[in-house]
């Protein structure tokens, strides 16, 4: 599977740095490059790509502003000096977030979170419509949680973990991120055993996502996650009526 992508950057040291890096990853197609987001918005408006490799802060337009002005959104890996736009990154659904000077191998990890999210998506069997309404004991497979700018609907099937970060919450599924303002009770109440556990004052897991257990520690694709001393014995005891 090949990935085609563009990269935004009015660094020229920079753009010569994702061209190389992207030159050296077989499966990525590197269509072109631009300097500004105007001429990336044109650009986006005529042509389709699976990633955008998109810089923050540039004259004129801001990738967060190209972004914001995008009806269909590709694949996003924000490649910025700065930190303190993690938060919008995350509710703008990003891929990754690389912070400069990027390394190769951060940068290898970005693109493998995108290619694993494309083929998740080709082999993902069909989803319910969604005017599905479920039937008599049918759990409802769906909650909706308050960002700073809408209302998201998340699918619980989908949700791998969701992790505590001072007032918000990071709730992660198969296919995206997601940053709320809620409380522990909150989360509870929508994800509960014996589906999900939590696990950590900061973290509640999905047990079906789980790949492996080892010590105090759970294995999510490419997250550990500790269990903390108050969560153990409960956790266990879920594992042990799944392994009966």
């Amino acid at each position: 599977m090949k990935i085609s992508c563009i990269a935004v950057d009015d660094e020229p040291l920079a753009l010569d740095i994702l061209r190389e890096y992207c030159a050296k990853v077989p499966f990525l197609n590197l269509q072109c490059t631009f300097d500004n987001a105007l001429e990336t918005l044109e650009y986006l408006r005529n042509n389709s790509v699976d990633l955008l490799l998109l810089d923050i802060q540039m004259e004129d337009l801001t990738g967060i502003q190209l972004l914001n002005a995008l009806k269909t959104k590709p694949y996003v890996i924000l490649t910025t000096a700065y930190d303190n736009y993690a938060l919008q990154g995350f509710e703008l659904d990003v891929a990754d977030y690389l912070l400069k000077p990027i390394s190769f191998e951060r940068f290898v990890r970005g693109i493998d979170k995108v290619y694993e999210r494309m083929l998740k998506e080709k082999t993902a069997p069909a989803i319910k419509p969604e005017n599905h309404v479920p039937a008599a004991g049918e759990a409802q497979d769906y909650f909706f949680v308050k960002t700073e700018t809408r209302i998201e609907k998340i699918t619980t099937s989908e949700v791998l973990y969701v992790e505590g970060m001072g007032d918000y919450w990071r709730i992660v599924t198969t296919n995206r991120r997601i940053m709320t303002l809620m409380n522990a009770r909150g989360i509870e109440e929508n994800l509960h055993e014996p589906r999900f556990c939590r696990v950590h004052k900061s973290w509640f897991v999905a047990i079906d996502k789980i790949d492996f257990v080892e010590r105090k520690h759970i294995k999510i694709r490419d997250q550990r996650i500790p269990v903390s001393d108050t969560y153990l014995k409960n956790f266990f005891d879920i594992i042990e009526k799944r392994k009966k």
